[in-house]
């Protein structure tokens, strides 16, 4: 189990850093991420290179048995680097530059930033590629943060040439983005930008492949530094830090070329779902790279700083965050940073040797997390954990949220609310996308998945014919890699599988929205509705179940079905499509299928995931947990954490590696998290 944090010596002078070592010793530090942000140190003029603070660094961590994890330092270039060549500047949708001052301000696409950059990673690479302290390499830090899309014209031009590579003629473009739609027709390829600002509604075809062109950009930068690394002769994994459900950045092309999954995550204390949404994102991550461990290199120890309000961390609680990473797959632990700032914008960030010395609460909950952790035995890779496949697609991400949709949606928080049914029941989840649904799954969730790539509906189809339950719906099988409708109308991929079609999507008005004027376009609008009046039935729709066992609310859409080869297991009872198919289920070679036609709220989730679950044969792996404990299991760990403000009992056999005696009745205070190592396995769905 590595543990550590960023550690930024430059910013302290150099009699501080025999104290660091000391301190990081006592902490139970393993692993520093060194030189993040050191570009301006390292090279502080043209052709000025200084070396030797850095040298200093890596061998007194070297010699007190701290491992480095060296950074490329490509993450922020230096003022004199923007002054000399204005042309790495990233610029904003008007096309006014970003300039220095703040980090992340270049532009991945310009070559004049690649070049300097790549300066920089040869000379750190073919200097410390063989010593022995560097245990890993981090390449830039946290792509696409701060500027996630950019609008100069490095982008315009390579986005021109990406384009080229993507469709090959200027024919091909026009077919896909459908550009005889308001006189948008190109003749050439110099006539293309990128979508910079315009009075209305963007092409969303072109909106949609600037996204996967700024992901790619990204991913460019990674692997051009990548490789350089590995061409000095390097041999540690290379990794750079993600982070979560980061929407600009489509991790899962990425995920093939990064040899360790790392991921920054920063739960908000005030957030009522925190819980959920980090088991969320830790589940994401590990199912970047099924079977293999993960690396947190970035957490808070405590409050950070860059929030309306940033309230400290319950007492116990970063052990209880610490240990859902841990149950979900990772096996190292990092911070940002090892010892707070001075000056900054992140002066008043959480650091593990905080202004307040080490009387401080931090200092101690830091230090004796360090111990637990290297007091736990070598733990088992996440295995085939999770029975259900949850599916979040990245580009279908990008598609979804933009304008001119029957419904606004925040899908990432719609996808959350299907996770949440499921974490609140103590199943494993594996989240990905739809290609990857296979036959290691037993159940598959495929909500709002509005734009669906012929691949994916394949993998889907298979996924049920060969056994599996696949759950999938509303606004979902509705247009093509490219954001337009395909023939013959919605649901063609899917509809035949589901035995359903889809006359139309009737919408609700969202439960955040209390006017229908609120709908009007950010981009302009043909004008609003009525300011307060909202129909009932426009609202919500409301459904029951056929065999009378239960009824719920349904939100967003009430889409009316045609149900030409399918049972019907709920009807509406209420909203625009009263008395048609709410819900529906059809056998499909030796699986089956349901469609779901509504988004419902927490009580309609739980109810049609009951459903599902049951037929699928998947259980938990804790049955019976009291309200706010949350259980995970990697391979033959299983982690059971307390989350609540009281003390809770848990019935669960396994050896508790707290005390190492076997357990039936575990007793957990707040904020507590246990560790069972546990070979008995909840029964597979063979074994029942």
């Amino acid at each position: 189990m590595l543990y550590g944090a960023d550690y930024n010596p430059d910013q302290w002078p150099e009699h501080v850093w025999d104290d660091d070592v000391l301190r990081m010793q006592e902490a139970g530090v393993t692993t520093v991420s060194l030189g993040i942000f050191a570009w301006s140190r390292l090279q502080p003029a043209p052709d000025v290179w200084d070396f030797a603070w850095l040298d200093t660094v890596i061998g007194k961590l070297h010699a007190g048995g701290i491992g480095v994890n060296l950074a490329t330092a490509t993450a922020s270039p230096p003022p004199w680097a923007s002054v000399a060549h204005p042309d790495i500047l990233a610029a904003d949708e008007n096309g006014a530059p970003y300039w220095h001052g703040s980090r992340q301000h270049h532009s991945p696409a310009s070559p004049t930033y690649r070049r300097l950059a790549g300066e920089l990673v040869r000379r750190l690479a073919e200097r410390y590629a063989d010593h022995p302290a560097i245990v890993m390499w981090h390449v830039g830090n946290e792509f696409g943060c701060h500027l996630p899309v950019e609008y100069s014209d490095s982008a315009r031009d390579a986005f021109r040439t990406w384009l080229q590579n993507r469709y090959g003629s200027i024919a091909a473009l026009n077919a896909a983005w459908g550009t005889d739609f308001w006189a948008q027709r190109y003749g050439a390829w110099d006539e293309v930008m990128p979508p910079r600002k315009a009075p209305y509604s963007r092409n969303p075809s072109q909106v949609l492949d600037y996204h996967r062109f700024m992901s790619d950009m990204w991913l460019e930068c990674y692997l051009m530094e990548r490789d350089i690394i590995r061409a000095a002769g390097a041999t540690q994994p290379v990794s750079t830090n993600m982070m979560g459900p980061f929407k600009p950045a489509d991790y899962t092309t990425w995920a093939p070329h990064i040899d360790v999954i790392t991921d920054d995550c920063y739960p908000d204390p005030l957030d009522p779902h925190r819980v959920r949404n980090t088991a969320f994102q830790r589940d994401l991550v590990r199912s970047l790279k099924r079977g293999a461990p993960w690396l947190l290199m970035e957490q808070a120890t405590d409050a950070v700083n860059w929030r309306p309000s940033n309230p400290s961390k319950r007492d116990g609680q970063l052990a209880a965050e610490t240990a859902q990473s841990i149950g979900r797959g990772a096996d190292g632990i990092f911070f940002f940073q090892w010892r707070q700032s001075r000056a900054g914008s992140e002066k008043f960030h959480s650091a593990m040797l905080p202004h307040a010395g080490t009387r401080s609460r931090t200092w101690r909950e830091a230090t004796a997390l360090g111990a637990q952790l290297a007091a736990l035995p070598e733990l088992p890779a996440p295995g085939d954990d999770s029975p259900v496949a949850l599916v979040f697609d990245w580009e279908n991400w990008w598609a979804v949220e933009y304008s001119d949709h029957p419904n606004r949606l925040d899908y990432l928080a719609l996808v959350r609310e299907w996770y949440g049914t499921l974490h609140r029941r103590g199943i494993m989840v594996d989240i990905v996308k739809p290609e990857d649904v296979d036959g290691r799954y037993r159940l598959a969730i495929a909500p709002f998945l509005y734009l669906l790539r012929d691949e994916g509906a394949d993998a889907l189809r298979r996924f049920a014919a060969e056994g599996g339950v696949l759950l999938a719906g509303p606004f979902t099988d509705v247009v093509d890699e490219n954001d337009r409708f395909r023939a013959d109308g919605f649901l063609t991929q899917l509809g035949p599988v589901l035995g359903v079609a889809l006359e139309d999507f009737r919408a609700l008005v969202p439960p955040s929205l209390d006017r229908i004027a609120e709908r009007a376009g950010e981009e302009g609008s043909h004008g609003a509705g009525p300011e307060t009046w909202v129909d009932a039935d426009v609202r919500e729709a409301r459904f029951a179940l056929a065999d009378g066992s239960g009824d719920a609310v349904g939100t967003f859409f009430a889409e009316a079905l045609f149900a030409d080869d399918a049972e019907v297991a709920a009807t509406f009872t209420s909203g625009p499509s009263t008395g048609r198919p709410a819900l529906t289920r059809r056998a499909h070679g030796t699986g089956s299928a349901w469609y779901l036609a509504t988004m419902p709220d927490e009580a309609g989730l739980d109810l049609v995931a009951g459903l599902v679950l049951d037929e699928a044969r998947v259980r938990p792996v804790v049955d019976g947990l009291p309200d706010g404990v949350e259980v995970a299991r990697r391979g033959d760990l299983v982690t059971i954490i307390n989350h609540g403000g009281a003390e809770v009992e848990v019935s669960a056999s396994g050896t508790d590696l707290r005390t190492g005696e076997p357990a039936l009745t575990i007793r957990l205070a707040p904020q507590e998290p246990v560790f069972l190592l546990s070979p008995a396995r909840v029964l597979a769905a063979a074994e029942i």
